[in-house]
């Protein structure tokens, strides 16, 4: 387990050629899956286009250093447009408002953790009136630009250390805040909130935009050859070599998710 802040800044070392080609400048989250789908690069070289290295690529993340198997892991984000549309999402965690459902909003991110191994998050340290209190991220509902949305009862399950957010095996009974939390939280709000409403008009638009990106990656991949055999999420061959892609092909990558996609995308040709 690793904070981001622990990641951010380390120099990226590729193992094959034994050189550094950056450093760490941010993580890219996946808002939908609850992860660090990429790891962009600082490198004064690179002035004009944004690289970065997904993070199934990334070989360990260690005190000193993250380490990959070779430049060949980095990519551009122009060139795979899902990747540029997960930077441009902006989402930061760190500094975040934590909002319930209904409104009622418990407090304010002060870090957040990454399984090293998978990308996923496992949960945050929130400052919650003045107190500090973990918060696993299987309480998160939304993962926004500008707001956390959480379950109505995350307050139940606030935790009194971060390194809980590590072993899910343990009791919640033991788990849980020490804290009497409803000293912590301010009084609740109405059952009705006014950002029911904002959240459904951005709930259409990025609808609207994600549809608009899905016939874009299919107006660039249709009919390219496939390289490589790519694997669904359960590793079985989903799309084989040599295929020229259709429609149909790209819409089974697309409903695998974004890593399937990426894949997909970094093994073509004309």
């Amino acid at each position: 387990m690793k904070k981001s802040v622990e990641i951010v800044g380390l120099p990226i070392i590729s193992i094959i050629d034994g050189i550094e080609i950056g450093k760490v400048k941010s993580l890219v989250i996946n808002p939908e899956k609850g992860s660090v789908d990429f790891l962009t690069i600082e490198n004064e070289d690179w002035q004009v286009s944004v690289k970065a290295i997904p993070f199934k690529r990334v070989i360990g993340i260690g005190e000193y250093a993250v380490t990959i198997e070779s430049e060949s892991s980095v990519i551009d984000l122009n060139e795979i447009p899902i990747a540029n549309s997960l930077v441009n999402k902006k989402i930061k965690i760190t500094n975040t408002k934590v909002m319930t459902r209904k409104g009622q909003l418990l407090g304010e991110v002060l870090e957040y953790y990454v399984d090293d191994e998978s990308g996923n998050l496992l949960g945050s340290l929130l400052n919650v009136s003045g107190k500090e209190v973990a918060l696993a991220s299987d309480s998160v509902l939304t993962y926004g630009k500008d707001i956390i949305i959480v379950e109505e009862d995350a307050s139940s399950k606030f935790l009194d250390s971060v390194e809980y957010l590590e072993n899910p095996q343990i009791e919640a009974t033991e788990n849980q805040y020490e804290g009497d939390v409803e000293e912590l939280l301010p009084a609740s709000t109405e059952s009705q909130s006014p950002f029911d409403e904002i959240n459904a008009s951005i709930d259409n638009h990025e609808e609207s935009e994600a549809k608009a990106l899905r016939l874009k990656q299919v107006d660039i991949l249709y009919g390219k050859i496939v390289n490589k055999d790519i694997l669904d999420n359960e590793g079985n061959i989903l799309i084989p070599a040599g295929t020229h892609l259709s429609v149909d092909d790209i819409i089974k990558a697309q409903e695998q998710g974004p890593s399937v996609f990426v894949e997909l995308s970094m093994n073509v040709e004309e």
